[in-house]
């Protein structure tokens, strides 16, 4: 029997998937080498995951803190 089509649940199965991986969380600052660390480290997980481009905007999003989660929401 073919499973219904629910964009919600693999989204979450999704995110689930993300942070079984460990991603680094990224808080901003000015750190230009730690921003490239950060994302070197979660296109890793991306590429790995065969995530499209919009996944990897919203999984990036997720595991941004402080300044960044501040810049990213404004």
């Amino acid at each position: 029997m073919a499973r219904d089509h629910q964009p919600g649940r693999e989204d979450e199965t999704r995110l689930e998937r993300f942070m079984k991986h460990k991603p680094p969380t990224f808080t901003g600052g000015y750190n230009p080498e730690g921003a490239v660390n950060w994302l070197e480290e979660v296109e890793i997980i991306f590429e790995a995951m065969g995530c499209s481009e919009e996944n990897k905007v919203t999984l990036g999003a997720y595991v941004l803190r402080e300044e960044a989660n501040h810049w990213w929401k404004n």
